[in-house]
C-alpha cells in the first residue's frame, strides 16, 4: 500500500517553518527534504526520521525502530 498524499502533507505541515520543506514522490513512496537535504522517508503512511544530531533532542522519549519488512 502506497502512502496517502494527505499523510505526506500532514508530515510536511508539522515541520513547516524549520527551513525550506518539500516532498517528492519516489518509487511509489515519498521523501521529505528540509533545505534540500533528505530527512524523512514516508513508507506506507509511516514517517522514518533520519536521526541527525540536530533532530535527536525532539525524540528524547521516542523509541527508535527500523523499517518493517514487507
Amino acid at each position: 500500500m502506497a502512502s496517502d498524499i494527505d499523510f505526506v502533507n500532514y508530515v510536511v505541515d508539522q515541520i513547516n517553518g524549520i527551513g525550506i520543506v518539500m516532498s517528492r514522490k519516489m518509487f511509489g513512496e515519498y521523501m521529505v527534504y528540509v533545505n534540500q537535504k533528505p530527512v524523512i522517508l514516508i513508507c506506507e503512511n509511516t514517517a522514518y526520521v533520519k536521526m541527525l544530531g540536530c533532530v535527536k533532542p525532539y525524540f528524547e522519549n521516542g523509541e527508535p525502530e527500523p523499517p518493517k519488512a514487507a
